[in-house]
């Protein structure tokens, strides 16, 4: 059963995000390529050694550039730490993921996609890291859709208001928080979670939303590591939506 529910980066998703990310790469080389010799022979009236140091300075920016792409897909292929891996995951989630959504829309691959695949990466490289946390160092944060849209409960501020009465997965949720001792908070948008976040100083994240918000969860809450998990939409988005227990299961036992 272990197998079964453990996280691996389907290989679509793996061939979408690693071909975005050296298309990617190139489009930043060839554009400071261009950046510098378009400008050369005016900058030798300036002064003699003025294409030289310009030169020197889009190399090192394009050696940056390739080096992180580099290093990231050996991160993916390799599914081990290499040097400066927390940092590879720093540069993918404030650099590399913006510009991707954006070679994604001019190619026609939708946001969708491009979100899915950046949380697969995402899930594998925290995975890569090899860390463990104590129960209270985690964080389970879950959406308020996940709440059963007929109940009149609040359970934003206070997530020990629910009655469990089963006809939602939080009373489920708050049973494998006892067990496994962790802490948990449900979050109406993104000002919330990072309020929470603020408030509980994790670790490390275990996080349950839609693409578009765990996307954007993983870059507002870097550097903590955010383990992100789909809910499930089975009456479309934001309303009545559920998530695998088997995978909360899996990722407890995995990080704790």
């Amino acid at each position: 059963m272990k197998k079964e529910a453990e996280q691996k980066i389907p290989s679509g998703k793996k061939i979408i995000f690693i071909s975005l990310l050296l298309l990617t790469s190139l489009f930043i080389i060839a554009f400071f390529v261009f950046f510098w010799i378009v400008p050369v022979v005016g900058l030798s009236n300036i002064h003699p050694l003025a294409p030289l140091i310009l030169g020197i300075i889009v190399l090192a920016i394009i050696s940056l550039v390739a080096w992180g792409s580099f290093s990231l897909v050996l991160n993916i292929l390799l599914k081990r730490p290499l040097f400066f891996s927390n940092k590879i995951r720093g540069i993918t989630i404030k650099f590399f993921f913006p510009l991707m959504t954006l070679v994604g829309e001019i190619l026609g691959i939708s946001k969708e996609k491009v979100r899915s695949s950046f949380i697969c990466v995402n899930n594998e490289m925290v995975l890569n890291e090899k860390h463990n946390y104590k129960p209270e160092e985690v964080l389970i944060l879950l959406p308020h859709c996940l709440q059963n849209s007929r109940c009149n409960v609040r359970l934003t501020y206070n997530i020990e208001n629910c009655k469990r009465c089963w006809r939602c997965p939080v009373g489920h949720l708050l049973n494998l928080r006892d067990e496994f001792c962790v802490k948990m908070a449900i979050a109406t948008g993104g000002t919330i979670a990072r309020r929470i976040v603020v408030e509980n100083e994790p670790k490390l994240i275990i996080a349950v939303a839609c693409e578009r918000d765990l996307s954007s969860g993983i870059q507002d809450t870097y550097p903590i590591p955010v383990f992100g998990i789909l809910n499930i939409r089975p009456y479309g988005p934001c309303v009545d939506t559920l998530v695998s227990l088997d995978k909360i299961i899996w990722t407890l036992n995995r990080f704790i």
